[in-house]
């Protein structure tokens, strides 16, 4: 599996959330509304999730192992990272 482009839209207000990022896999699949998370231990992505009738969030679409998420993670923080360096348009 290749990540094969990532967009990054920076989230402008105060608050732990700081990018949505849609990323395409082999140039065939997109997987919208990643979340990036600044959290106490570092940033972090979530997957994208919807709110179940008992209130809890679950994952629409995730990895299915560690290491694959660990991938996915690495690519997009690294773009994120790219895009802060980047002067707004």
């Amino acid at each position: 599996m290749q990540i094969t482009d990532v967009r990054v839209r920076k989230i402008a207000k105060e608050g732990k959330m700081k990018a949505i990022v849609s990323i395409t896999l082999d140039n065939e699949f997109v997987v919208h509304d990643i979340k990036v998370i600044e959290g106490d231990k570092g940033m972090f992505i979530a997957m994208p999730s919807k709110r179940a009738a008992d209130g809890e969030h679950r994952d629409i679409a995730h990895p299915i192992n560690s290491a694959a998420r660990e991938h996915i993670q690495n690519v997009i923080l690294e773009s994120y990272e790219k895009a802060l360096a980047q002067p707004e348009e």
